[in-house]
């Protein structure tokens, strides 16, 4: 599939490296480019391509590119770990955009695996490994407080993506007793949340909302003066 672009490659290439080379800003960059939306975004992008391949990665693509299993895994590891901002591990790994890396963290949240589409090189899960009742409950606490990010999750404690699952589930179903080991109980048996459990867990939840919402007035009050301060250059 073609992938032509509507601007010059030979613009790209040249706004690029006077950006390299601290001649214009990025919104100065994105205004020449003709860019608009999310302008800066699609910049830094090239910048990225261009660190990674070179002028001539800025140029017409014939096809998509495609990325092994073990580049997919190591990238969305690094991100889930904390070891860079998806632009850094893009750089890294020479991935073209970070919408690439955020479909594959996204993938590997929703199914627990990460494959490779058409590459037959399989798919990667993490292994199920035995936890306390103490460890599950650190790390359904630490689940329900990330919007049931059950991937990554089990990248950070180790653990499969099933497993994360069945214990927030039924940690919601019966409070700290479903966590304790099943094995060899009768089904129905153990207690369900009690009324402190639950206001602990709604406590919690909206903790989490306004911390999410602190985070975003903080990054657009960042746009606005960056935008500010290119303004004024």
């Amino acid at each position: 599939m073609s992938r032509k672009s509507q601007i010059d490659p030979v613009l790209k290439v040249e706004l690029v490296e006077r950006y390299l080379c601290n001649e214009i800003g990025v919104f100065e960059a994105g205004r020449i480019a003709g860019l608009s939306g999310n302008g800066t975004d699609t910049f830094m992008k090239w910048v990225s391509i261009y660190k990674n391949e070179g002028p001539s990665g800025l140029l017409d693509q014939k096809s998509n590119k495609t990325y092994s299993n073990e580049i997919m895994i190591n990238a969305v590891n690094d991100y889930l770990d904390g070891k860079g901002s998806q632009q850094n591990i893009c750089e890294k790994y020479g991935i073209r955009s970070k919408s690439i890396l955020q479909k594959w963290i996204k993938r590997y949240n929703t199914h627990g695996e990460i494959k490779s589409r058409g590459s037959g090189g399989g798919s990667y899960m993490r292994k199920a490994r035995q936890t306390t009742p103490e460890e599950r409950l650190e790390i359904v606490q630490d689940c329900l407080s990330h919007d049931k990010n059950y991937g990554e999750m089990a990248l950070k404690y180790n653990c499969s993506y099933q497993q994360v699952r069945n214990w927030v589930l039924r940690y919601e179903k019966m409070g700290t007793a479903g966590l304790e080991d099943r094995r060899g109980r009768r089904a129905g048996t153990q207690p369900f949340r009690t009324p402190e459990e639950e206001l602990r867990d709604r406590i919690a939840e909206l903790e989490r909302k306004n911390r999410n919402l602190q985070m975003e007035n903080d990054l657009l009050k960042k746009v606005r003066e960056l935008e500010m301060k290119d303004r004024y250059l």
